[in-house]
């Protein structure tokens, strides 16, 4: 997480900054430098240079998947917005492979969970919005698209609950979810006032606020099924956390508009100022 978050716009990480920063979180120059050595040795990275004035260059490969989640935090900006209005569907998922292909089979489970899929039987799983085209990119990835079956229903039932709120509170932890994204307000607030406040902020400081930052923003999202407004509870933590995320990364990206940065600072500023612009745009509610 922490090499990531300080990949800069042009692909690189100075190590200088990775040490600096490594050392205010509390972690020590060998954790740094046996971490490098990991993403190196598995191709994630190349380095030029030794020590502190090395710069690490992030593969193609790497580049690709520094930001697998930007659609999901894209949906989720929609979703605050009121863009993403649900339409009743619920999407299915089943799959049946044999047990010489566990580890697919296990992948494929873990995927769809990742997706926001919440079981129903076994080898069944249910989602709230169109994740279709992930989970066949998963499945043939996974070389199981042939065991794979996808379908929707505006009818689904458990016992005899139906109601599709009262479904989303039986089928997802919503508690929990609530719980992280509480803490993930009590992370940014404090944060927001320091990046907005009057007092200058060294290089290495505001590179740890942007990795303390995307460390909770991972925490609260990644167990997040992102259900839409009409399924969860009201109000809901996760709405205002976001919010104080995307003014934290605005005002990240305004502290340093033309030194070179995480490109962490861009991508998430520009997704959420998307979703305020879409919003702005949109006819007042009735």
């Amino acid at each position: 997480m922490l090499v990531h978050a300080l990949v800069r716009e042009d692909g690189t990480v100075g190590a200088d900054e990775l040490y600096s920063v490594a050392g205010t979180l509390g972690m020590s120059d060998q954790q740094v430098r046996l971490c490098v050595k990991r993403l190196v040795a598995e191709g994630r990275f190349t380095q030029e240079g030794r020590g502190r004035r090395a710069l690490l260059h992030a593969t193609a490969d790497t580049v690709r998947t520094l930001a697998p989640n930007a659609d999901f935090l894209r949906q989720a900006f929609r979703q605050d917005a009121g863009l993403a209005p649900w339409d009743g569907v619920w999407h299915l998922a089943a799959f049946a492979v044999p047990e010489a292909e566990r580890t697919a089979r296990d992948a494929l489970r873990e995927t769809l969970v990742h997706l926001g899929g919440a079981p129903l039987q076994g080898g069944l799983y249910v989602c709230a919005n169109a994740w279709e085209p992930y989970v066949e990119e998963a499945a043939q990835r996974l070389g199981v698209h042939s065991s794979l079956t996808l379908l929707t229903t505006t009818d689904l039932r458990r016992g005899d609950t139906r109601e599709p709120a009262e479904l989303a509170c039986l089928l997802w932890p919503l508690t929990e979810i609530a719980d992280r994204y509480h803490r993930l307000g009590r992370v940014a607030g404090p944060r927001l006032a320091r990046l907005t406040g009057p007092a200058e902020l060294a290089p290495a400081a505001l590179l740890t606020l942007a990795v303390e930052l995307a460390a909770e923003l991972t925490r609260a999202m990644e167990p997040d099924p992102l259900l839409p407004p009409e399924l969860l509870p009201r109000p809901w933590p996760g709405t205002r956390a976001r919010e104080l995320v995307a003014r934290c990364w605005a005002a990240l990206y305004e502290r340093a508009p033309d030194a070179p940065r995480p490109a962490l600072f861009r991508r998430y500023a520009d997704i959420a100022r998307e979703a305020a612009a879409r919003a702005a745009d949109l006819p007042p509610l009735p």
